[in-house]
């Protein structure tokens, strides 16, 4: 811990004089000052505070329905914060009561230290990944309770805790209660030193996002059926995606793709690509609208993925042709797109094994497998229709069970005694 404490000073020192260089030049920059400021407005109304943490759009937008569920199910005030102003902006965007957004503090106890002191939370609620020492073995030595959501460990993850053991175990020993998002996450939870008596059931956070409840006009010209989503690309695979379109376009006219990098960021370069392949395309964050004749449409905007999902009838899965461990099957499965994927999975690797298994996505290793793939489909309403039929008999199972009563049951085992004396000692 004292090699992790060196390593997070030396960071936030950097991070320091990094904004102190941009306000000297004068150079814009995201304004991130709630990362070293420990000060937190609290949530209005009465009840015990629960500190929520997601990383980012994704993880909260999935946890959505299950804190909604809370707030109604119970007398309690929601903290949540998160790495990014994005998704800040979405959690103050959805108007829930009792409830305040703000960006996570740094991982340091000169910062993690009086933030509890000042929210005073009755539990520390953590989305899926997000185990950062000092939160959570502060948040333990007060009293507080630890508590893991849909908790996703990789391989790569834990080997790289394994090599540091001891803080591993501390970490493991320090969390109250743990549903893993599969069975290859709570092996590898365990084998880290995690308690089995601290195991809850195995829980597909995203599982619990139904996006057809955000049914919105798309706004594009496309017919569904010959219209491809691209969702959630990492570099190295628009090329790709690309190389295939094109191809599949001189068979097939009329199809159109839309392209949703995972990080917005990259539009610069993706529309470098979309000119190098001679591609008429529109971009949706410079406020271009699609026309008949535009053939890919750059949605590069966050928080509008059900619009993509709706417009499309087929979805390749992003994060799966390059080794970052594919992106969720449960989003574009509950609009009934027909779902393509790489072989990289590790993120939901049981829900794609079951998809695979019962004919509810199509996998594909490359460019070539790709256009094959498309060209079943794309133009074809009825294989799309029977290949998400399919998808949605295999993922049944992920989502037949209550995880938020299993999830509310923990935390009423664990609130009361965290809840007659919330307020962590002086540190």
């Amino acid at each position: 811990m004292t090699f992790y404490r060196l390593l997070m000073t030396i960071a936030l020192g950097l991070l320091r004089a990094r904004r102190t260089v941009a306000r000297l030049t004068r150079r814009a920059q995201p304004d991130l000052s709630e990362r070293t400021d420990a000060t937190v407005l609290l949530p209005e109304g009465d009840g015990p505070v629960l500190w929520v943490h997601g990383a980012s759009n994704g993880e909260l937008t999935a946890a959505r329905p299950l804190l909604t569920a809370l707030l109604e199910a119970r007398r309690v005030r929601l903290l949540v914060t998160t790495n990014s102003l994005s998704a800040r902006a979405m959690v103050r965007g959805w108007g829930l009561p009792r409830t305040a957004a703000r960006l996570a503090p740094f991982d340091h106890p000169r910062i993690v230290g009086p933030f509890l002191r000042q929210a005073a939370p009755a539990a520390l609620v953590i989305l899926e990944n997000e185990l950062w020492p000092e939160r959570i073995l502060r948040a333990e030595a007060a009293g507080i309770p630890v508590l893991v959501i849909g908790g996703r460990l990789s391989a790569g993850s834990a080997r790289n805790w394994g090599r540091l053991p001891g803080l591993a175990r501390r970490l493991m020993m320090a969390i109250a209660w743990l549903s893993p998002q599969d069975a290859l996450s709570r092996d590898r939870f365990l084998a880290l030193g995690l308690p089995s008596d601290r195991l809850g059931p195995i829980l597909q956070l995203k599982a619990l996002a139904d996006g057809r409840a955000t049914l919105v006009d798309t706004g594009l010209p496309f017919a569904r059926a010959d219209t491809i989503l691209a969702a959630s690309t990492h570099e190295g695979e628009e090329e790709i995606i690309l190389d295939a379109f094109a191809t599949l376009r001189r068979a097939l006219p009329s199809a159109r793709l839309i392209l949703a990098p995972r990080h917005p960021p990259r539009r610069d370069r993706i529309e470098a690509l979309l000119s190098e392949a001679d591609l008429r395309f529109a971009t949706r964050s410079r406020g271009q609208e699609a026309g008949t004749e535009t053939l890919v449409y750059l949605a590069d905007t966050l928080g509008e993925m059900a619009r993509w999902y709706q417009a499309a009838g087929v979805t390749f899965v992003g994060g799966s042709l390059v080794e970052r461990g594919g992106h969720t099957p449960f989003e574009p499965a509950a609009f009934d797109c027909a779902i393509l994927h790489g072989p990289f999975l590790d993120n939901f690797a049981a829900p794609y094994a079951a998809l695979d298994a019962q004919g509810g996505a199509v996998a594909v290793a490359g460019a070539p497998a790709l256009v094959a793939a498309l060209t079943a489909l794309v133009g074809q309403p009825g294989a799309q229709a029977t290949l998400s039929a399919h998808a949605r008999q295999a993922l049944a199972p992920f989502t037949a069970s209550d995880p938020q009563a299993a999830f509310l049951a923990a935390l009423d085992r664990l609130l009361p005694a965290a809840a007659r004396d919330p307020r962590p000692p002086a540190t």
